[in-house]
């Protein structure tokens, strides 16, 4: 059953709209976004993943043929294309996925002359909204138009880290986004949480960088911390989430608590 065949409007359903944010590259976060939204799932949860990335992993994470696709993110965030007929359903059957394709690379440059460009995002989402509990953006690594369109269209922010030198390169300035976003377009906008990525147990940077992170941010911070891991690492090849790839690895035991904070801070 897929999602246009699934009962629609729950008009108390109070939906958390989530921007999986990092202006770096290779910090785990379209890894996050799939693997979170999978557990969630098992959570009996049902998740809405927005792939906004040109480079679509989130999509191809899911085994989504991007290249057999009529339609997709940008064709609802450019051209009022109505969005529940570009969701995918996925083998994790509470999971969907609105999917991007390379074509959304131009979108940066064809935002600029529409009205209320950084909106767009938002209303394409308004009409499929309140069917999720959780919709999670899988955005670029940059803060051009995509991204702020994610940040007008989200209420929280989910902040993946990497365990790795130079961690915290580059958040400030998306701190200065995030508040330039609160005060102009979207004063409902906060960090949901920070989740470090790519922690391995066998050094001591790994150690460090988490101290080093929980000391800035707090207890935005989540507990859970998200090993590295050659399961995670293998499981997109597959189309796969590591929930359905390798269900007892240590990473997916990791993604599997992580959603249950998430779930615990609403």
């Amino acid at each position: 059953m897929g999602f246009r065949d699934i009962k629609r409007g729950f008009p108390d359903r109070n939906t958390r709209v989530i921007a999986c944010i990092n202006q770096k590259g290779g910090v785990g976060k379209s890894t996050t976004v799939i693997n979170l939204s999978a557990s969630l799932s098992e959570l009996k949860k049902k998740v809405l993943i927005i792939d906004f990335d040109p480079q679509g992993n989130a999509s191809s994470g899911f085994g989504i043929e991007k290249e057999e696709l009529e339609h997709d993110i940008y064709d609802s965030v450019l051209h009022e294309y109505p969005m529940e007929e570009i969701i995918q359903d996925t083998d994790c059957k509470s999971v969907f996925v609105a999917p991007a394709t390379i074509q959304l690379a131009g979108a940066e440059i064809e935002l600029v002359s529409k009205m209320a460009r950084e909106g767009c995002l938002k209303k394409a989402l308004a009409p499929v909204k309140d069917e999720f509990d959780y919709i999670i953006i899988d955005c670029p690594p940059s803060l051009g138009l995509l991204t702020i369109n994610a940040l007008c269209a989200a209420d929280s922010l989910l902040i993946p880290i990497q365990c790795e030198y130079y961690a915290l390169e580059g958040v400030t300035k998306l701190l200065e986004s995030m508040r330039m976003v609160q005060k102009n377009i979207n004063p409902d906008l906060e960090i949901f949480g920070v989740v470090l990525t790519m922690f391995d147990t066998r050094t001591s940077l790994s150690k460090q960088v988490e101290d080093e992170v929980r000391k800035y941010f707090g207890n935005k911070v989540f507990k859970t911390v998200i090993p590295r891991n050659v399961k995670i690492a293998e499981a997109p090849s597959y189309g796969k989430p590591i929930s359905l790839y390798a269900r007892v690895s240590k990473g997916a035991l990791a993604y599997g608590a992580l959603a249950k904070e998430v779930t615990r801070r609403g």
